[in-house]
């Protein structure tokens, strides 16, 4: 499935949430675009997306299996640790 997931698709929680826009996949994970990034110390850097959150592609949407704030706080920052 994350062969058809492209960059600037929105990644959407369970409940329609908005929680990014992919940058681009990595390995088994998604790439948030910066802009998605939050605020405080999770602001101007990548968050990603763990693969085994993903649900389903359908046209220019990832929708995860969780819902967006559920997600979000599993969300990785780019040193590999939890957000």
């Amino acid at each position: 499935m994350l062969d058809r997931i492209r960059e600037h698709m929105e990644v959407i929680g369970a409940d329609g949430v908005h929680v990014g826009t992919v940058d681009r996949v990595e390995g088994e994970r998604i790439k948030l675009t910066k802009k998605d990034s939050g605020e405080g110390r999770h602001e101007g850097h990548h968050h990603y997306i763990s693969a085994g959150f993903v649900a389903e592609v359908e046209g220019d949407k990832v929708r995860l299996s969780a819902n967006g704030d559920v997600a979000v706080s599993f969300e990785e920052e780019e040193d590999g640790k939890a957000a």
